[in-house]
């Protein structure tokens, strides 16, 4: 298939946004019950059930949530979540439409920009009504059935029957699913593991945020809900180059080998630690959403020490498998990855966390400065990897 075959695909003159499955779901942010912004992409590795009925108060929206409530049990959070999609305000201020944890929210899509996303509206200003549906997702975020409303019901049958039967979380895809990630052994000798975590240790780490767009400018955020890990920042410009060449001995290689990619920049020279006695963990979040972070290609997490339980890497658009790698060892993951560190149980999980991109991400990382202020020494003309 020629290129211009493929491109040509992606442009269509139909008022309705369409979908075969497969197909990847839009990613959102919206207000939901509980949430002033929900962002959508960060509930991979469950089911979704996505029910646009316009208003609870029509008999489209009446049907439809007593179909959820006749089986509430199989909305648990864990498996499947289902969000309904209210475009009347009166079922907020009304408070007739209300979270049941777990499983079950309702987003407010006053502005219809979610119905627009999934074909429940016009993609433009057209005179088309609004056409009720049924849209489930799968753990990977890639739709899996879309049923529209029908006046007999029938609608409400087929999804009675589907849901109980769909795949098992682990093996949505047929067979158990693996994360698309690298694993590689003795990328850091023990030795300099341990000048890491000392240097950790004796001058102790400030508190790490996350980043966000907010109001044109990419801006750190502080939520223990969110993020709770202490990070170090390596100054010693020494060290700094050791660590460029032990990446570039061992990591860039199989990058370039798994990925066809050629790295030639690093940033973010720190050592990360969750410690069990603050609560350290990280929810899912991917590492390049925002414009200040949008340059990072590859994640880089090298564990500095392994006598800790939890604080595993998990990866759930691929399943609820967590990766421990032993000290030393390190995982390699594409920054677009939806992924979250599990709680520590017990000890303190050190790790030296690096990013890593191209040239031409480089451009990309230098364009943005404006949004996202330099710190911690980085510099995005420095040297490569």
């Amino acid at each position: 298939m020629e290129e211009r075959d493929i491109a040509a695909q992606g442009t269509s003159e139909r008022p309705y946004r369409q979908f075969m499955p497969g197909e990847p779901a839009p990613w959102f942010r919206q207000r939901c019950t509980g949430n002033p912004s929900f962002t959508f992409d960060t509930i991979g590795g469950r089911y979704i059930v996505l029910c646009f009925f316009r208003s609870a108060a029509g008999e489209d929206g009446r049907s439809a949530l007593d179909f959820v409530a006749a089986h509430r049990g199989l909305f648990d959070d864990e498996r499947i979540s289902f969000f309904g999609v209210s475009m009347d305000p009166e079922d907020e201020s009304s408070g007739r439409l209300q979270a049941s944890l777990p499983g079950i929210r309702h987003f407010w899509d006053f502005d219809g920009a979610i119905g627009r996303l999934y074909g429940a509206l016009p993609q433009a200003l057209h005179d088309e009504p609004h056409r009720p549906r049924w849209v489930v997702v799968n753990p990977g975020l890639q739709v899996f059935a879309v049923l529209p409303f029908q006046p007999d019901g029938k609608d409400r049958e087929v999804l009675a029957r589907l849901l109980p039967k769909l795949r098992p979380v682990t093996h949505y895809g047929g067979v158990e699913m693996h994360a698309p990630i690298i694993i590689l052994p003795d990328v850091l000798e023990q030795s300099l593991c341990k000048r890491l975590v000392g240097l950790y240790d004796d001058a102790g780490g400030q508190p790490s945020g996350f980043m966000r767009d907010v109001d044109g400018k990419t801006v750190a955020h502080h939520d223990r809900g969110h993020k709770v890990r202490s990070d170090y920042v390596i100054e010693d410009e020494g060290l700094r180059r050791l660590l460029q060449r032990r990446v570039t001995q061992k990591v860039v290689p199989v990058i370039r080998k798994v990925h066809c990619f050629e790295v030639t920049r690093m940033e973010r020279y720190i050592v990360g630690c969750y410690d069990c006695g603050s609560g350290g963990h990280f929810a899912p979040h991917r590492d390049n959403t925002t414009k200040g972070t949008a340059h990072r290609r590859f994640a880089l997490s090298v564990n500095l020490n392994d006598d800790f339980e939890g604080g595993e890497l998990c990866f759930p658009e691929y399943g609820p498998r967590v990766y421990k790698v032993p000290a030393g060892s390190a995982i390699v993951f594409a920054g677009a990855l939806l992924h979250t560190v599990t709680p520590v149980r017990s000890g303190r999980r050190y790790a030296f966390l690096p990013f890593l991109y191209d040239d031409a991400a480089a451009a990309i990382r230098k364009e943005n400065m404006a949004y996202f202020p330099a710190k911690g020494g980085e510099d995005p003309t420095q040297s490569p990897a």
